[in-house]
This record gives C-alpha cells, structure tokens and sequence, in this order.
C-alpha cells in the first residue's frame, strides 16, 4: 500500500464514518478497512502512514499545534498529526503547506470556542490494530521505519512568545492567542 491508496482507505473510512470529523470514529473505520486487506497490504500501510508522518513534520505546523492546543509536546505533536491525516487528504495537504490555514477549517474554528485539543494518537495505530484483526499478530518489528526532515530554523523560537505567533501565524493567533 502506498500513500495514494493510504488516503482512499482514510477517505472511505471518513464517508462511512458516523462523524467526519471524529478522528477516532474515522480511525477505527479505517482499522475496520485496511483488516479485510492481505497482511502485506497492512504491513506496507504501517510504512505508508509514517511517510506521512514525516511529510508533516515541519515547525510552522508544530507551531500551530501549539497555538491550538495550548502547548505541544513531542508526542503531542505525533498526535495532532496523527488528528490531522485522518482528516483527510485536501485537508492534510492544504494544512501542510499553509498551516495557519488551520484557522479556516470548521472543527479547528469550534475547538477555539470550546477549548478542545485537536489530537488522535489512534491513528498511529491504524495498521497495528488492522494488523491484529487481521491475523491475531501484532506487526512485524520492521514494518517501518521514520525519516523526519530536518527542521527548520528560522523556526526555532519559544513558541510561547505570542507577538512572534501573532507574526507568523496571524489568523490562528487571532483565534487562539486574544
């Protein structure tokens, strides 16, 4: 499975998902999904999944995470993304190369009204869970691997200074930092 068919099985499971815009809901339909597939079908989606992972891990959306959820570790920043993919691939790609376009999505503006992480660390685990499903085995030990980029340092300020943020990210600021 490669990214392109990596995104036909979220973009399935988002129509036959009770909410859209559940990221757990959307999760588990698509661990319900990718189980009907071969094992190396499954396998390959682990690797696929991460592929994404490292596509967007950059320091602007790491900043806008922040901004949303009021701080980002690490891990939270793998589950943020991890929230984000299972929004879907327009959504993923637009957000990746624009992150403060974040302010324009409905369920990040909703999150800023009521105080809502916007996170899903399932979704790390879609083909682990599929995986089990499938055949009562948990992944291979090498069923992927990560290659994040580097970051970048024109990036490398304290998220926490808010005039900052307000520059680089005016629209989320403006949602999250007034």
């Amino acid at each position: 499975m490669n990214k392109q068919q990596f995104w036909q099985l979220i973009e399935a499971a988002r129509n036959q998902a009770s909410d859209p815009n559940d990221g757990e809901a959307v999760v588990h339909r698509a661990a319900s999904l990718l189980a009907t597939h071969p094992a190396e079908e499954i396998v390959a989606a682990q690797q696929a999944l991460w592929d994404l992972m490292a596509d967007s891990y950059t320091n602007p959306l790491w900043a806008a995470a922040y901004v949303i959820n009021g701080g980002c570790s690490d891990d939270g920043f793998d589950y943020f993304r991890g929230w984000l993919i299972a929004q879907g691939r327009e959504v993923f790609e637009c957000i990746v190369a624009d992150p403060d376009a974040l302010a324009e999505v409905p369920i990040v503006r909703a999150s800023a009204a009521d105080g809502v992480d916007l996170d899903c660390e399932e979704a790390l685990s879609i083909a682990w869970s599929a995986h089990v499903m499938a055949t009562g085995k948990q992944l291979p030990d090498d069923a992927f691997s990560i290659r994040y980029p580097e970051l970048d340092l024109t990036w490398n300020f304290d998220f926490d200074d808010h005039s900052e943020m307000t520059r680089r990210l005016p629209r989320l600021a403006a949602l999250f930092l007034e």
